[in-house]
């Protein structure tokens, strides 16, 4: 993969197989005992997809592994049938060999953990299994899924992905575009993070349409922990929150990246709002040009470190990313156009461009995302005001009294009643819109 090293069980950046194929997990719907069999063996810390389904072409099936490993000389058995006949590979390690054997015995309680954290095992062959996943190299033998997959078969699904550390701006920008997005009737999906990953998220919970989170870890080890509320939110809301690792597996350094390549194999595009030298946002764009997804950048300031990654990824990779450079342009980008109301009809009001034949188009959108006032209809002249400045970027209590020349009483008045009702939060002595107010557009009257 692009700036991406090797990852676990030998998958390099392109999902090429150094040996073996993944695709011998059986892709007709598994019987009931294979498909726990494989949720057990998923469980096995340093068994991949790569050496999973070796073992499968070897043995026959998940429920033959599992067989073999509780039976008499189940490690060693394991480790003869997991050679290669003609020695394209090797056999697996003592060490493996025993973690088979010790998820073997404990499968009952393993498979407790699935049924006790209200999970479903969606495995490759299943109609339920996302069919762009299932085009990737390599994708998940199985999925530990809560909630529900269907919104990941509409005809777009777009990934909303930046820093754990956004500015003020950077969260609007995300929920605008995770907003625009839903409204057009694409599906945003993203990682459960705290910034804006939670932003696009939350935007789509307030838009009353699912949304997919792609989490680095198991179900029971969810990260962040500060996410558990917009977890719930997002199963409620008809989405879901999947993971190819089994419920008590911790996520790590190493667990992220690999969760990347399913945000963006799960999606048609990746948007990327924000994200510094180092990013794991970068991570998921590579990833995405690496399987021929659309990659588009929210570009930023040169001096903003948040934008570090953007600016520099447009950089190096001119010819294959693309610069957002409006929230309707990336609609339509984006093939979007139509069901967003673009292009709209020339008047005086739409900005035009020329096409490369020549012809004017209108890049403005006729479905437009709602002013401050919109979203504020019939409340207190205090609250629109403080909430207006929010959305155009007043972050701390002076600027607010400072913008809207309302006493200090009026506005932390209206900032209370803001936050009552899910509008506004306060963060380290800042102020932030959120929910629909996060999605209004500081350009709209």
């Amino acid at each position: 993969m692009l700036g991406v090293g090797v990852g676990p069980d030998g998958l390099d950046g392109g999902g090429r197989l150094p040996g073996g194929t993944a695709d011998a997990v059986p892709m007709a719907p598994l019987r009931e005992q294979d498909r726990e069999a494989l949720a057990v063996l998923l469980s096995v810390n340093g068994l991949g997809p790569l050496t999973l389904g070796r073992l499968v072409d070897r043995l026959g099936s998940p429920a033959a592994i599992l067989e073999t490993a509780a039976g008499i000389g189940g490690r060693d058995a394991l480790v003869e049938g997991s050679r290669a006949a003609e020695g394209e590979w090797r056999a697996i390690p003592l060490a493996l060999a025993d973690a088979i054997v010790t998820a073997a015995a404990d499968r009952a309680k393993l498979l407790d953990q699935v049924t006790g954290s209200g999970l479903r095992v969606v495995a490759r062959g299943d109609a339920e299994y996302p069919p762009r996943l299932n085009a990737i190299d390599i994708p998940p033998p199985a999925l530990f899924v809560r909630g529900s997959l269907l919104s990941l078969t509409v005809a777009r699904v777009v990934a909303v992905v930046g820093t754990r550390r956004p500015s003020p701006a950077g969260r609007r920008i995300a929920s605008r575009i995770a907003a625009a997005l839903s409204r057009a009737g694409a599906t945003v999906v993203s990682g459960l993070a705290i910034g804006i990953d939670g932003a696009a998220h939350a935007a789509c919970v307030s838009e009353g349409v699912p949304t997919v989170a792609f989490i680095g870890g198991g179900h029971a080890r969810l990260f962040p922990r500060a996410h558990d509320r917009l977890a719930d939110a997002i199963v409620d809301g008809g989405g879901a929150v999947v993971s190819e690792y089994a419920p008590m597996v911790e996520p790590s350094k190493g667990t992220f990246p690999q969760r990347n390549r399913l945000i963006s194999g799960s999606s048609d595009g990746v948007v990327v709002v924000e994200a510094g030298a180092r990013s794991g946002a970068l991570v998921t764009a590579s990833w995405a040009l690496e399987q021929g997804r659309e990659c588009f950048i929210v570009p930023g300031s040169i001096d903003a470190p948040t934008s570090d990654g953007c600016n520099g990824f447009l950089r190096d990779w001119h010819g294959l990313a693309r610069i957002v450079s409006g929230v309707p342009q990336l609609l339509d980008d984006l093939g979007l156009a139509a069901a967003a109301g673009l292009p709209a009809p020339l008047g005086s009001n739409a900005t035009r461009r020329q096409t490369a034949v020549g012809k004017e188009v209108a890049v403005r959108s006729t479905v437009e995302l709602p002013s401050a006032k919109a979203v504020l209809s019939g409340r207190d002249p205090a609250q629109l005001a403080v909430a207006e400045a929010l959305v155009h970027g007043a972050v701390t209590v002076d600027e607010l009294v400072a913008v809207t020349r309302l006493s200090v009483g009026a506005v932390l008045g209206a900032l209370t009643r803001l936050e009552a009702s899910g509008l506004a939060r306060p963060i380290h002595g800042r102020y932030e819109p959120v929910g629909p107010l996060a999605a209004a557009d500081p350009r709209a009257a």
